[in-house]
């Protein structure tokens, strides 16, 4: 019920210290902001060459913004505003970042958005925040994906040994494809809507770590992926199985595990070094512990050994 006032603090429109007429001066400033990254992107059709890309970019746009969230009562029915809100606002984010530009997922992102805050400039502005800090990967092949799945390998093997057992005897198993989609979209094609954004609001709030999303992946893992193991089920089988629990798994049983994974986690002794970006706290925290925990070094060529800051320090 306070989503549409919290969200702009979680998603940094406003610093937590402003005062109520610091968010007023901010949110007018950013209104002007707004419209003259608007007036930029309409003035763009006097330059071929920006011309173009706003042409290929707003093709994409519609054909995604069309099946956008379209049960949602605030996007339902034909010729709806909204959607036309949401379409503006992904242009003029092209317009804002064009070395981002748009990419496939992003309408999923800030659909959710749009239905809360319900203002075209406040919800521009919390999507920039979103995009800024957030754990949304452009491609599946993309570097920064490949960086999250490694971070999500290592903790599987601390976390929940018997299942990165079975994925690792499988020639692709520690591809681990069927976490590809809880990344890319945040888990919103996973449960309904309530208990995504319950996740997401989790993982903004960054408490104890910038990576909360992994400590849900490992938790549906953990939960769900017990008959995986029994069934000895292959990388196909696997995919399968977890794409068929899309909607019916429990988002407060995997938050819940994901807080006591995030608690394990904490009070681990010694860490391997890929893990380390983890275990960096991200800000004051309510817990008495501020645990530092030992870091050891499992690089395995020595063009990697010389880039590790924990080289030398062994298992």
């Amino acid at each position: 019920s306070v989503a549409k006032e919290v969200w702009p603090f979680l998603l940094h429109l406003y610093p937590f210290d402003s005062t109520f007429d610091q968010r007023e001066q901010i949110r007018h400033n950013k209104f002007l902001h707004y419209q003259k990254i608007r007036a930029r992107r309409e003035t763009a059709v006097d330059d071929p060459e920006q011309a173009q890309f706003f042409h290929d970019v707003e093709a994409i746009i519609e054909k995604d913004v069309v099946r956008t969230d379209r049960s949602h009562p605030y996007f339902k029915g034909d010729d709806n505003p909204n959607l036309r809100v949401m379409k503006e606002i992904l242009l003029n984010y092209a317009a804002y970042c064009p070395t981002m530009g748009y990419t496939q997922g992003m309408s999923d992102l800030l659909a959710p958005i749009l239905t809360i805050i319900q203002h075209e400039s406040d919800a521009f502005w919390c999507f920039v925040g979103l995009m800024n800090r957030t754990i949304f990967i452009s491609t599946p092949t993309d570097d920064v994906m490949e960086k999250q799945l490694r971070y999500l390998r290592e903790l599987l093997l601390l976390m929940s040994p018997a299942f990165y057992e079975h994925c690792a005897k499988l020639s692709d198993g520690l591809d681990l494809l069927f976490a590809h989609r809880w990344i890319l979209l945040c888990f919103k094609r996973e449960f309904p809507e309530r208990e995504a954004l319950r996740m997401w609001e989790a993982c903004w709030s960054h408490y104890q770590t910038d990576y909360f999303h992994l400590f849900i992946c490992i938790s549906i893992m953990s939960v769900y992926g017990e008959d995986i193991v029994q069934q000895n089920l292959g990388t196909d089988d696997m995919l399968l199985h977890f794409n068929s629990l899309a909607m019916h798994m429990s988002g407060s049983i995997v938050l819940k595990k994901a807080r006591s994974l995030l608690y394990k986690f904490r009070l681990l002794q010694r860490i391997p070094c890929c893990l380390h970006d983890i275990s960096v706290l991200a800000g004051p925290g309510n817990w008495d512990s501020h645990h530092v925990p030992q870091v050891y070094c499992i690089c395995k060529t020595d063009q990697e050994k010389e880039r590790c800051p924990f080289s030398g320090i062994c298992m």
